[in-house]
């Protein structure tokens, strides 16, 4: 059974860096599409970055600050997030795609706060 996991979270002043990591199991990593997500506390959950390929999307409100990269060899993606600021408080979630098929992981909280 596949799944992903999520690391790097944590507390971190405006302005500051963290990088996040999603680790695969189970699956053909390289096959699968990857997203990170975001849900802030009362709010829907919204799609920060996407990586298919070598090919990457992200939403307007993160870029230029987070990059997404994957790393076939290691079965793991990463969200590089630069410039931090308080508004990109929230849980992250990593979630793989493939035909149908997908996984999501337990999320990992991100806090931007003086």
């Amino acid at each position: 059974q596949g799944q992903v996991a999520e690391s790097g979270g944590g507390t971190v002043q405006p302005g500051g860096s963290l990088r996040l990591s999603c680790a695969a199991s189970g699956f053909t990593f390289s096959r699968y599409t990857m997203y990170w997500y975001r849900q802030a506390p009362g709010k829907e959950r919204d799609l920060v970055a996407r990586i298919i390929g070598s090919s990457t999307y992200y939403a307007d409100s993160v870029k230029g600050r987070f990059t997404i990269s994957r790393d076939n060899a290691k079965n793991t993606v990463y969200l590089q997030m630069n410039s931090l600021k308080p508004e990109d408080t929230a849980v992250y979630y990593c979630y793989a795609l493939y035909l149908g098929t997908s996984y999501r992981g337990q999320g990992t909280q991100v806090t931007v706060s003086s």
